[in-house]
């Protein structure tokens, strides 16, 4: 070894010049490398945070492009598996339906709203019996399914109080004068009122005569006049003329007369009692003097 000033040398080797030792090449891609590297280091945050926005927007926007394949893909696979829950044993099969009179099966039906493969687990009980508890006549109802498909409605109706005919068509009203269905002949024991507004007053009116039960036999229809009083129509054409005020009483007069003069027994057509005090009466017409 041999050493020249601050140099080394190994014996039998030759000095090596530094200006030829090997230098890297910086290629245009390495120089990019770079440069992005430094960009990362010096804004690292801020590329981070901007990247993020980017790719918050294009999430955005590929949702936006596919909302309606996605939804009627949802709907297909929805009534895919409704088929199939039907086909597999849970379509809904026998519907029993009880306590209805006034309230139309078919009307039941169609608020129930089951469909030929309307599956029991698709079945929203709740809302079906919401639906039939607006029927006219449905005073309460409940419904209920049984697994695997049977469905099961009890109907508990309003009680009818009186039929209230108008336009030529005679309805079953409750006792505050709501329409609740049409008579089909099977109330014929209730009473009859006639007239325009007679439905609101019907109950208080059917009240009072149930205090005079006398006077109810051969009685055809109440009859509402100019919505302020009513008349007493009978089967015999007679007709008696009530006051607006003092019903009771007047009713009361009317079963004395009748118990002590036979008054509705008479040959008369029209007994009036609008005047508390006084009783007025029009005999029917005999068979000359209507010739005359």
């Amino acid at each position: 070894m041999q050493q020249v000033g601050s140099e080394t040398f190994l014996a039998g080797a030759r000095p090596v010049d530094p200006r030829a030792l090997p230098v890297p090449v910086r290629t245009p891609r390495r120089r990019l490398a770079n440069r992005l590297n430094r960009a990362w280091v010096l804004h690292g945050r801020a590329i981070r945070r901007g990247l993020m926005v980017a790719a918050l927007l294009l999430g955005g926007l590929v949702l936006y492009q596919v909302r309606e394949p996605i939804g009627a893909l949802a709907a297909a696979l929805g009534g895919i598996a409704q088929g199939n829950f039907a086909q597999a044993g849970l379509a809904i099969g026998e519907i029993s339906i009880t306590g209805q009179t006034l309230t139309a099966e078919q009307d039941i039906f169609d608020a129930l709203g089951i469909q030929p493969h309307t599956s029991t687990l698709a079945f929203d009980v709740e809302a079906a019996r919401q639906r039939i508890a607006e029927l006219p006549a449905v005073a309460s109802v409940s419904v209920r399914k049984t697994y695997p498909g049977d469905v099961e409605v009890v109907i508990a109706e309003k009680r009818p109080v009186a039929r209230w005919r108008v336009d030529g068509i005679t309805f079953v009203i409750d006792g505050r004068g709501e329409q609740i269905g049409e008579d089909g002949g099977a109330y014929g024991d209730l009473p009859l009122v006639i007239g325009d507004g007679a439905a609101d007053d019907a109950l208080v009116m059917i009240r009072a005569l149930d205090g005079v039960p006398r006077l109810r036999e051969g009685l055809v229809a109440l009859s509402r006049i100019a919505d302020r009083r009513w008349d007493l129509i009978y089967d015999t054409g007679l007709r008696v003329q009530l006051p607006e005020q003092g019903v009771a009483q007047a009713l009361r007069n009317l079963l004395s007369y009748q118990a002590d003069y036979q008054l509705l027994d008479r040959d008369v057509s029209i007994i009036d009692l609008r005047i508390d005090t006084v009783v007025a009466v029009r005999p029917n017409q005999s068979e000359d003097a209507k010739k005359s």
